[in-house]
């Protein structure tokens, strides 16, 4: 309950203790609208003239902690396991993102009120909670792949550069969180694994170090004086009073502990607070995060070649199976209208970067699942997006791994359940012995063989691992036998 303040001389409706208790308890039911309501108050109350310090203070305050059950719940129900559909998962990342922009924004010009007041006490309230709204403005924005706007960047490194040189402890953790979480490679995770990478990163992150020189083991590095992201060391800065180096600590000995034993035991460790998570799901993104951790940066598989092509792209399963003409077999048929046209500039034998010139609609995100053919080419290529960084309002670049070079449509029979048409996804490496088919999301239960006629031969296909999901689809890895029909 906000308690009441002397308000001072300001002309506004919360300047009343009564109204702004009134106006508080009078928010609407519906989360959103809300959210909404609290995000206007926000920008309100932060810019209007002749609030007393303390009391702009204690009514940021108040509002954020309204907010909060608010945020908890519209979370939920953007990460839950049956989706929303994309017009109110668009609405909630509105509200969301433009609430917690608000919010940081509010808690910043609190900071520089309180610089001013040389109010010490007051300031490190204020960076913190600054500090964590514009770490949560920057993770909503990486769910939707970017663009990660410089300027929040630029006020975290302001904020933090005020409340380090002030020695506020607490506001070293915030900024380490906000940085650790970025520097971790969020472009290439599912966004119910951003969140979860980003609670871990929260868990472990008392075990975080950052140092104004730089150590072998200090693995990123940012200048507080520049509106920037963290950098990994692979690119080192010039020498300046403003830069700071930071890595993992021994988080990264922790975290390599809870892989091994969740590896033994199948079981989300109840000191990580995941309740409810996927185990599967936090392994992935626990090994995600040690990858990123480790002292050398991930190396990639195959060498890099520059190109500059087209490339025509259907997308989705049901696109995927169009465009590889069915169960007929060839695409001659396939509408090229439908397909998008983008730009290729690298590649290697696992998969190829590419620039989207101009997306159309929302469908982009990783895991999607693409049919590929090269400008002038008759074949069609199938991959999946594995990155994604949105570096405009309509522009992307994305990072594909190819699944097959030699990819085909089939009728596959599931015991008891009958045939389905599914993408028959032989390893683009030779001699692999493994080949992936890709089913419509429902049709598969794990553990269950496959089976088709091809060519007069009958296949039966073991599933090997546990299924990867798509938005749309199941991805399998099998071992395929074959005998004579």
């Amino acid at each position: 309950m906000l308690s009441l303040f002397t308000g001072g001389k300001a002309d506004h409706p919360m300047a009343n203790p009564k109204e702004a208790r009134r106006i508080l308890d009078a928010l609407p039911a519906q989360e959103l609208k809300a959210l909404e309501e609290l995000a206007h108050w926000h920008e309100s109350v932060s810019t209007a003239a002749g609030f007393k310090p303390a009391d702009r203070l204690q009514l940021t305050g108040a509002l954020d902690d309204a907010a909060q059950p608010r945020l908890r719940k519209l979370a939920r129900d953007y990460f839950a396991a049956t989706r929303p559909s994309r017009y109110q998962e668009n609405l909630l990342w509105t509200q969301v993102h433009g609430y917690w922009r608000q919010a940081g924004l509010a808690w910043a010009r609190s900071v520089d009120a309180c610089l001013q007041a040389n109010d010490a006490r007051a300031l490190a309230t204020a960076a913190v909670r600054a500090l964590r709204a514009l770490a949560q403005q920057i993770k909503w924005q990486h769910l939707r792949y970017g663009p990660i706007d410089p300027v929040v960047w630029g006020v975290i490194n302001n904020v933090f550069a005020a409340a380090d040189a002030r020695g506020v402890a607490d506001a070293r953790i915030e900024f380490l969180k906000a940085a650790m979480f970025s520097a971790s490679s969020p472009d290439g995770l599912l966004p119910a694994e951003i969140e979860l990478a980003e609670k871990i990163v929260s868990e472990l992150a008392g075990t975080f170090t950052i140092a104004n020189a730089p150590a072998r083991e200090l693995l990123y590095w940012t200048d507080l004086a520049q509106p920037m992201a963290p950098v990994r060391m692979a690119r080192p800065p010039n020498a300046a009073p403003t830069l700071r180096h930071f890595g993992p600590g021994e988080g990264l000995v922790r975290l390599q502990a809870i892989v091994q034993r969740m590896e033994t035991t199948g079981q989300v460790p109840s000191d990580l607070n995941l309740a409810g998570a996927d185990a599967e799901t936090v392994l992935e993104v626990l090994r995600h995060l040690a990858l990123y951790w480790a002292p050398e940066p991930p190396a990639r598989q195959h060498p890099r070649h520059s190109v500059k092509s087209r490339l025509a792209v259907a997308h989705g399963f049901d696109g995927v199976v169009e465009a590889l003409g069915g169960t007929g077999g060839g695409s001659l048929d396939f509408d090229a209208k439908a397909a998008e046209s983008w730009i290729v500039d690298n590649v290697s034998a696992g998969g190829m970067g590419a620039v989207v010139p101009q997306m159309k609609g929302d469908w982009l995100r990783v895991g999607s699942l693409l049919a590929m053919q090269p400008d002038g080419g008759a074949n069609w290529v199938v991959g999946m997006v594995r990155r994604l960084n949105r570096t405009g309002a309509q522009e992307a670049r994305v990072g594909i791994q190819t699944l097959s070079r030699a990819p085909a449509v089939a009728k596959f029979s599931l015991r008891g359940v009958g045939e389905h048409v599914g993408v028959l996804l032989p390893s683009p490496v030779l001699g692999s012995g493994e080949t992936s088919i890709a089913l419509k999301t429902g049709i598969y239960a794990r553990g269950q063989n496959l089976e088709t006629q091809m060519q007069g031969q009958h296949h039966v296909f073991m599933p090997q691992g546990t299924p990867e999901s798509g938005e749309d689809y199941e991805l399998v890895r099998f071992r395929a036998m074959v005998r004579e029909a």
